[in-house]
């Protein structure tokens, strides 16, 4: 990993704004982007990752970051869930269920991972 300026340098930020502008275009479509409730939890669900993720990062402390990684997380979480019930309702094609919720996946594994490295970092320190 090369050295972090910014949250923009961060790979779960980057992912994590991929997953928006990915969560946007298919709320634009079908009869999802009709059914304005639901697009609109969405999308704020899927923003909510990457700006958590920025927020906490802006924070310059670890014991913050970690808490707004565990948000972005919980959003993680809230866009996979509304995936499903998409499907369930047949909102979305499954190829587009497949892909944004495979990306979800490794998202959440990768925030997981990066807050368990900055919780022993943490305690390496103390």
């Amino acid at each position: 990993m090369g050295k972090i300026n910014s949250f923009e340098d961060l790979e779960v930020w980057q992912k994590a704004s991929d997953l928006a502008v990915y969560a946007y275009g298919i709320t634009s479509i079908g009869k999802l982007a009709k059914d304005y409730s639901l697009k609109d939890q969405f999308q704020r669900a899927s923003i909510s990752i990457s700006n958590n993720i920025a927020e906490g990062y802006e924070y310059d402390n670890n014991k913050d970051f970690i808490k707004f990684l565990r948000i972005a997380k919980g959003s993680t979480g809230e866009v996979r869930n509304l995936l499903i019930f998409f499907k369930r309702i047949n909102y979305i094609t499954k190829e587009d269920y497949g892909s944004m919720f495979d990306k979800a996946i490794v998202l959440s594994k990768q925030l997981r991972s990066f807050i368990k490295y900055l919780k022993e970092y943490e305690n390496k320190k103390n």
